[in-house]
């Protein structure tokens, strides 16, 4: 006798697994695949570099994508840098990262803004 499982197939089931942003992970195992504390995790939170979301029951849910900063955080942090600098960084990083894509972006599609001539 075999059982069947009712498994909805909807897309924002089958997308979840491959969403990076999908909070998935609870801290316990965020913590575990990040080699890092949960209290190093609330640390990056109250800088203000991941938040996670939260759970109908307050629980905090971390995605893959945060996990990763996580872990680039730590790297940091491993290397002698203090948390709230390692932090900064990335934050700046992620700002250069995005301005150099919209201006190649800019650049592709020919819209480069007007710049105003000095009196």
């Amino acid at each position: 006798m075999t059982t069947t499982t009712d498994r909805p197939d909807t897309p924002d089931t089958v997308s979840s697994f491959d969403d990076d942003d999908y909070p998935a992970y609870t801290m316990g195992r965020a913590a575990a695949m990040t080699g890092t504390t949960a209290g190093f995790l609330r640390a990056l939170g109250d800088q203000g570099l991941i938040t996670p979301l939260r759970s109908d029951g307050g629980h905090r849910r971390f995605s893959r994508y945060q996990l990763r900063i996580a872990m680039r955080a730590r790297d940091l942090v491993d290397q002698g840098t203090p948390i709230d600098a390692a932090c900064r960084i990335i934050i700046l990083e992620d700002q250069l990262e995005e301005a150099l894509r919209i201006n190649e972006q800019l650049r592709r599609t020919g819209n480069h803004p007007q710049t105003v001539a000095d009196d």
